[in-house]
């Protein structure tokens, strides 16, 4: 294995102007607080270092070939919501930033045993059927199980001292099984069927998957009393299929069955309801459920182009700013100059990991990658759309941002199988070949060819 090791000298370089940006950053603001530099600072130094530093080694080791911008984008993103967790806990004398950097280090740990154990993404297709059984059975586990007294939706699973959300870690199980359904039925979803209105429509019959997926979201969102979740898994599913297609119809259905489907459940979700009306008219319940969203315009629009200054606003008013509303507190302090930067940031993060997907020669490799790209995507538009009151609130977290350890896990694994993917993509012809003769899988690699 050690002779697979590769110096990846621009990740490397990059990753030294990251941890030097965070650095000065995190230092920088406590000094504008007129602390001092305490051992909780060097501590997120120190663990900032030694987690990137880890997985660059990880990555030389493991996935020598595999991008060398996508690991520095993410360490960029999680030094921002570092430095934001830490801003707010000095506001809020909380200790959430040391957690943060826990929950990194446990992130960093399934990355590596990701790439340890996924040495041909090819592989997971063997075991498809079984992610999927497994992702369906994390999605419903928060259903029965006993929820802690403060939540509101049922999505979480209590384990001692530890919480977290299953959902996060099933959407990559069912992203990989649809994935492979997705290549192996591929042809079904092509049969022209009916015309309307310029629009060939499928066959009624090809119909079923997709109203398969559709119905189990319905159920979550009507059982969890929350939509965030569902929406996301369909809006994936809904845009790898129109990717493995190239219809426009399966869009127009997809948009038909979530209008369909959102109209049913707000008439029983008061959750939902209540989201809705914020939507609409934030200010106008200001004095009860629009108090956050209401607070959240405000910061921004106090922050204006430039923000506050890093310290200087008070993100901290804003309930539950450093999870779902941490995009928010940016905004007010960096100001849209700001957010633009992170938001290019995932641009360019998602970019990457499409052009990992044109370029793996695979369909599933290719599907893969694009739908673990397409998740990202869906989910910052629909958190800065709901902070901003272009959309309604859905509860997602932003990723690599937001303080919580099932999002940021759950995207790490989605990072390493996105690296792993591009690993393959860009081997010399040389070494993929003389891999090819000694692979565990030669049936699956056969077939995917």
């Amino acid at each position: 294995m050690l002779k697979q090791f590769v110096w990846r000298t621009t990740e490397l370089w990059l990753l030294v102007a990251a941890t030097a940006v965070f650095a000065i950053t995190l230092i920088s603001l406590e000094l504008s607080q007129d602390n001092i530099l305490s051992v909780d600072v060097l501590y997120l130094i120190g663990g900032f270092i030694g987690v990137f530093a880890v997985a660059h080694w990880a990555l030389c080791l493991l996935a020598p070939h595999s991008d060398q911008i996508m690991l520095p984008v993410t360490a960029v993103l999680n030094g921002i919501g570092l430095i934001m967790i830490q801003r707010l806990d000095l506001a809020l004398g909380r200790d959430l930033a040391v957690r943060q950097v826990m929950w990194t280090i446990a992130g960093l740990i399934l990355f590596i045993a990701v790439l340890t154990i996924v040495r041909d993404h090819r592989s997971l297709t063997r075991f498809s059927y079984l992610l999927g059984l497994v992702g369906l059975v994390l999605l419903a586990l928060p259903l029965v199980w006993p929820q802690p007294a403060q939540a509101d939706a049922r999505i979480w699973m209590k384990i001692g001292p530890f919480s977290i959300q299953p959902g996060e870690f099933s959407k990559i199980l069912l992203l990989l099984f649809f994935a492979m359904l997705l290549v192996q039925k591929r042809s079904l979803f092509t049969v022209a069927g009916y015309r309307f209105l310029g629009l060939s429509l499928p066959r009624l019959r090809d119909l079923a998957p997709i109203l398969v997926i559709w119905g189990i979201a319905i159920v979550i969102m009507g059982v969890s009393n929350d939509f965030g979740p569902a929406l996301l898994l369909f809006s994936t599913v809904l845009g790898m299929l129109y990717m493995a297609t190239g219809r426009v119809s399966w869009l127009a259905i997809g948009v038909v069955l979530v209008a369909i489907g959102g109209f049913g459940i707000a008439q029983i979700s008061t959750k939902i309801q209540d989201r809705f009306s914020n939507f609409l008219d934030p200010l106008g319940n200001y004095d009860s459920n629009g108090f956050q969203l209401s607070q959240a315009l405000f910061g921004m629009s106090s922050g204006g182009i430039t923000g506050s200054g890093l310290g200087q606003g008070h993100p901290d008013i804003i309930p539950v700013v450093f999870s779902d509303f941490i995009m928010a507190g940016i905004g007010e302090e960096f100001g849209l100059i700001g957010l633009a930067g992170i938001l290019i940031l995932f641009a360019l993060l998602a970019s990457r990991g499409f052009r990992t997907a044109l370029s793996v020669k695979d369909s599933y490799g290719k599907l893969v990658a694009a739908g673990l790209s397409l998740t990202l995507v869906i989910q910052v538009f629909v958190v800065v759309g709901g902070i901003s009151a272009l959309l309604p609130m859905t509860g997602l977290t932003t990723p690599f941002i937001a303080a919580g350890g099932s999002s940021l896990m759950a995207n790490y694994i989605l990072l390493a199988l996105l690296l792993r993917i591009s690993n393959s993509a860009n081997r010399p012809a040389e070494e993929a070949q003389s891999g090819a003769g000694t692979s565990l899988f030669p049936a699956v690699q056969e077939a995917q060819r």
